[in-house]
């Protein structure tokens, strides 16, 4: 099962590069699609999909920075504070392909839906990593 909730509002630490306008953010799960979400946000209207990095690119493990983990909650002693961290990748779909957004994850406190986007080294993270079935 995911660890992103089927449907939660989320808050942002910062916002997000392109949509500095943008609030009311809300992460819905797609039916049908486990670890696939739409974020949805009010005002303006806007619509992207996420997908969870551990159901569908699990071998993608970026090192989130510790200050970022300890900023959204996640820095709890004894344990591992990657390992609460839900990984988003933003979903880029077209007709020839889908692709997904390694170079900007959204790490996400799925228990109180406070999160981040991290801008990663993109020679390492590529924006258009493509998905395979």
């Amino acid at each position: 099962m995911s660890t992103a909730q089927a449907s939660r509002e989320l808050s942002f630490t910062a916002p997000m590069p392109g949509l500095e306008t943008s609030d009311g953010f809300a992460l819905r799960g797609i039916d049908g699609a486990p670890g696939l979400y739409a974020m949805e946000s009010a005002s303006p209207r806007i619509r992207m999909f996420l997908a969870e990095a551990a159901v569908y690119v699990p071998d993608y493990a970026p090192t989130i920075p510790r200050a970022t983990l300890e900023d959204l909650g996640l820095d709890r002693a004894g344990l591992d504070p990657a390992g609460l961290a839900t990984i988003l990748v933003v979903v880029n779909p077209t007709p020839e392909k889908t692709t997904v957004n390694l170079a900007a994850p959204i790490v996400l406190n799925p228990e109180t839906g406070r999160c981040t986007q991290l801008l990663l080294d993109s020679k390492e993270y590529p924006l258009r990593a493509e998905l395979s079935a």
